[in-house]
């Protein structure tokens, strides 16, 4: 049987399938590492009270141009979006590489945040345009796997550079590779120029609606930050605003888990919301909880991500129908999630927490794939960068709001002091509880036509 590689990796598609896998690589080892480095870079430019902002303005412009790029890509193919939202990347980059004060270097994550949202649309609808239903399985499974060694080597890499070089070369050092990842892609996108077929209308507003909805979860954010009167005057307003402009962004049917995309859609968001609401309580957890240093407790993240990576493997190569890797991933990951708070147990040994949490990763790898999947084999020509840009909203939205909901939570438990064990065991169970739910809506994730119901191993 022939390598799963061999379709993506032949002569006609390796420039553009290593182009896009790099694009993905230096994104993710770029967040791996910021996050690891921001301590000594608000310490050095004296802007600690900028720190959260350095995050949220990533989110912020990501969101907005999720649906900047999706609307791009559909009315005039998608090498307009990549290549502005690489020169947008790299650009941030450039102004945080020299930044002189913490109030430019957030204003280089938003260019940062411009360039990866619009990015990650443009590659999927890359990935509908230039490869077969039946590469698109193994094309995601490359991209997750780009997800591996930045987070093996990103943190490490990056508290070497903030204590030795300089936090500068953090971000100077990935702009170095961004021309070779465009001379990659280049000779594809200059196939890509334009739509394929006629373009729909798109809703107007959709821009103002998606700027809307990127502030309201910032508020919300900043709300869930505080546990006094005015958090609540902030989250109040911010709730509205995402009900109101929300939904429009999103495909008919998603709130009624409608058969096929709107479901694939809702489930996303669904389940980045549980898997990452758990996973930022895991590291403090296993410290606070089961005694492990900091370095054992990062082993936990690192092992979700190689389980992630596996998954994603595993449904390149299954010829399964789709539904069944959504219903399957959903019930691994809730599972591991149950099985964190049964970790909390003293006669149990913290290494059942880090166990655990790899088959949360190899879950992920098999759902969330998987959605990809199921909305570009849903998505007509026409419509393939507006339903990318959905999913991603997706996704951000459910990680926003679930993450932030526990953050309320974990916040009002502890605010008389230590976390006690409890807490985490109701967050663990919580986003158990959630998970479950999208392993038993999952079949209705099933594509309306055939030609997507399996991953085809040539």
């Amino acid at each position: 049987m022939a390598s799963a590689y061999d379709g993506i990796f032949a002569p006609g598609r390796r420039r553009l399938t290593v182009g896009i896998v790099a694009v993905i690589t230096i994104a993710a080892f770029e967040g791996m590492a910021v996050a690891t480095a921001m301590p000594a870079i608000a310490a050095d430019l004296d802007g600690l009270r900028w720190y959260a902002w350095s995050f949220s303005i990533f989110a912020v412009t990501s969101l907005w141009a999720m649906v900047w790029a999706g609307e791009s890509a559909d009315q005039h193919g998608p090498r307009r979006p990549l290549i502005l939202a690489l020169t947008a990347f790299a650009a941030g980059l450039a102004l945080a590489g020299v930044a002189p004060s913490m109030g430019v270097l957030v204003a280089a994550r938003g260019l940062q945040g411009l360039g990866g949202g619009a990015a990650i649309v443009a590659i999927y609808v890359l990935v509908a345009r230039c490869y077969a239903e039946s590469l698109r399985p193994r094309v995601f499974s490359a991209l997750a796997a780009a997800w591996v060694i930045p987070a093996i080597v990103g943190p490490a890499a990056a508290g070497y550079l903030a204590d030795g070089p300089g936090w500068r070369w953090v971000f100077l050092g990935v702009l170095l590779v961004i021309p070779g990842c465009l001379a990659l892609v280049l000779p594809t996108l200059r196939a890509q120029g334009g739509p394929l077929g006629e373009v729909s209308a798109t809703r107007p507003g959709r821009k103002r609606r998606a700027l809307v909805v990127a502030l309201a979860a910032t508020a919300l954010q900043y709300a869930g930050s505080r546990l006094d009167l005015i958090g609540l005057i902030v989250a109040v307003p911010a709730v509205a605003a995402l009900v109101v402009a929300a939904p429009p962004l999103l495909p008919a049917g998603v709130f009624r888990l409608s058969r096929g995309l709107p479901t694939a859609v809702a489930l996303r968001g669904v389940m980045a919301g549980a898997f990452f609401g758990a996973e930022v309580y895991v590291p403090l957890m296993l410290v606070s909880e089961r005694g492990l240093s900091s370095a054992q407790a990062g082993l936990a993240l690192t092992v979700g991500a190689l389980g992630w990576a596996g998954g994603s493997q595993l449904q390149a190569r299954l010829p399964w129908p789709r539904a069944r890797f959504v219903q399957v991933g959903c019930a691994v990951t809730a599972v591991s999630i149950a099985a964190l708070a049964v970790s909390l147990s003293p006669d149990l040994p913290a290494a059942t927490a880090i166990v655990a949490w790899a088959f949360g990763g190899l879950g992920m790898g098999l759902a969330m794939p998987s959605f990809s999947v199921i909305v570009l084999a849903e998505s007509p020509v026409e419509a393939q960068g507006v339903n990318s840009s959905a999913l991603q909203l997706s996704d951000a939205l459910g990680s926003v709001l679930l993450v932030g909901a526990t953050g309320v939570f974990f916040a009002f438990a502890a605010a008389e002091g230590d976390p006690a064990a409890w807490v985490f065991a109701v967050i663990f169970t919580a986003m158990a509880a959630v998970a479950a739910a999208g392993a038993s809506v999952g079949g209705r994730a099933a594509p309306r036509h055939a030609a997507a119901t399996s991953a085809v191993v040539d």
